[in-house]
C-alpha cells in the first residue's frame, strides 16, 4: 500500500463509517467525504463525478459494466467482442455470446480482424484492454475506438492506470485501486454520458445499481490519496521501471538457454516482464525465487492459484511452460533488480537439473 494510502485509511477509519445516503450527521460526513474521493478519482481517469461509479474491484467493475452495457444494447445484439487476451473476467461475462479476435506474437490485436469482427450485425459492446497485464503490451486504443463507429468500446485499464497514459475513445472503463498502492477492494468503473447502461442490480440511491450495498469510504479514500500520490510520481518511476525492465530483458535472453522473453520491447507498460524456460516447472521456479525473497507468479496472472497455463500466452503462440511474470514496485531498487538478474540463472539450472536436463 504507497504510504499515502495508509495514512488516509488510518484517518478516515473513525470519520467516513457511516453510510453516506443516511440523513444524520455522521452520514452526512460520510457523504461528503466520499464525493471528495470520487472527484480526486474522477479527475484522475479524465471523467466527471457523476460518470465514476465505486465497485469492490476491478473484476467487478469489468463485470457489472460489460453486462450493464450489453443490458442496455439488447435491441442491436448480445455479442461481445473481445481480445484474446483479455482478462478472464471478460471472457467469463461475454460467455459464449462472444467473438474473440486473435493477437500477433507480440499480444496486440488483429486491428482489421477486431474492425470486421465489431462492424457485423447483433455487436453489443466491444472490449479491449489499454495494455496486457501479463506481457505488457499496449493495445491500439484509438484505432479501436474509430473502428467501433457507434458500438461502445469497454477498456480494461487496471494495469495501465498510474502506470501509463490510457488513449482516448473509450466509452466505459475499468481500474482497479491495489494496482496502484491503493487498499484492495476498490474498483472502478467509468461510463461517459451518452452510454447507455442497464445495471443488473435494483436501481438504488447507491451507485446507481452498478455495485450493491454502500461503499466502504475509508478505502475509497485511501484508494484516492494513492491514485493522487501515484500520478505525481509516475514519470518518474515510469522512466526508472522502463530502463530497469530493459536491463532484466536483455540479461535474462543473454544469460538463460532456451527463454522466450515475450511481449513488445517498446511499445508496453514500463514495469511488466514475462519470460518463459521450458523444461521448467513454473510453480518450482516461483518457489525457488520466493525462497530468495522475489515474489512473482506464474501461469496466467488472473488465475495464478490453479496453475493452468496462461490464456494469453497460448494466444499469443509462445511458450507457456515455465512462465515467470514479473512487476516492479515503487519501492523495487536497482539492486533488487541485479541480484534477482544474478541469481535467476542459477535457480533455472537447478530445477533443470532435478528433471534430468
Amino acid at each position: 500500500m504507497h504510504p499515502a494510502a495508509r495514512e488516509m485509511l488510518l484517518s478516515a477509519v473513525d470519520s467516513g463509517w457511516a453510510d453516506p445516503v443516511r440523513l444524520h450527521h455522521e452520514g452526512r460526513t460520510a457523504r461528503l467525504l466520499l464525493d471528495n474521493a470520487r472527484a480526486v478519482l474522477a479527475d484522475a481517469v479524465g471523467v466527471r463525478p457523476d460518470e465514476l461509479y465505486l465497485t469492490t474491484s476491478g473484476t467487478a467493475a469489468i463485470q457489472a459494466g460489460l453486462t450493464a452495457v450489453r443490458a442496455a444494447r439488447s435491441r442491436v445484439g448480445a455479442t461481445i467482442v473481445h481480445s484474446a487476451v483479455e482478462h478472464s473476467a471478460v471472457l467469463h461475462t461475454a460467455g459464449e455470446a462472444a467473438v474473440e479476435v486473435g493477437v500477433d506474437r507480440l499480444g496486440r490485436v488483429g486491428l482489421a480482424a477486431f474492425t470486421d469482427a465489431v462492424r457485423r450485425p447483433g455487436v453489443a459492446v466491444a472490449a479491449l484492454q489499454s495494455a496486457n497485464h501479463e506481457v505488457g503490451t499496449r493495445q491500439p486504443i484509438e484505432a479501436a475506438a474509430a473502428a467501433a463507429g457507434d458500438v461502445p468500446l469497454f477498456v480494461d485499464a487496471s494495469a495501465s492506470v498510474a502506470h501509463d497514459v490510457v488513449p482516448a475513445g473509450w466509452s466505459v472503463l475499468a481500474a482497479s485501486a491495489h494496482k496502484w498502492g491503493g487498499p484492495a477492494g476498490v474498483g472502478l468503473l467509468a461510463v461517459k454520458k451518452g452510454t447507455r447502461i442497464a445495471p443488473a442490480w435494483p436501481m438504488d440511491e447507491r451507485e446507481d445499481g452498478l455495485s450493491p450495498g454502500f461503499p466502504n469510504v475509508p478505502n475509497a479514500l485511501a484508494a484516492a490519496a494513492a491514485l493522487q500520490a501515484r500520478l505525481a510520481e509516475a514519470e518518474e518511476l515510469g522512466k526508472q521501471h522502463r530502463a530497469w525492465i530493459d536491463e532484466v530483458r536483455r540479461r535474462v535472453a543473454a544469460d538463460i538457454p532456451d527463454v522466450e522473453v515475450v511481449g513488445d520491447a517498446d511499445d508496453r507498460l514500463p514495469h511488466i516482464l514475462t519470460f518463459s524456460c521450458l523444461y521448467v516447472d513454473g510453480e518450482a521456479l516461483v518457489t525457488a525465487l520466493d525462497a530468495e525473497g522475489f515474489a512473482v507468479s506464474s501461469g496466467s496472472a488472473c488465475t495464478s492459484s490453479t496453475l493452468r497455463p496462461s490464456h494469453v500466452l497460448a494466444a499469443m503462440g509462445v511458450l507457456t511452460h515455465g512462465n515467470v511474470r514479473v512487476s516492479l514496485g515503487r519501492d523495487t531498487t536497482h539492486d533488487e533488480v541485479q541480484r534477482f538478474c544474478a541469481v535467476l540463472p542459477g535457480l533455472v539450472q537447478r530445477i533443470r537439473a532435478e528433471v534430468g536436463m
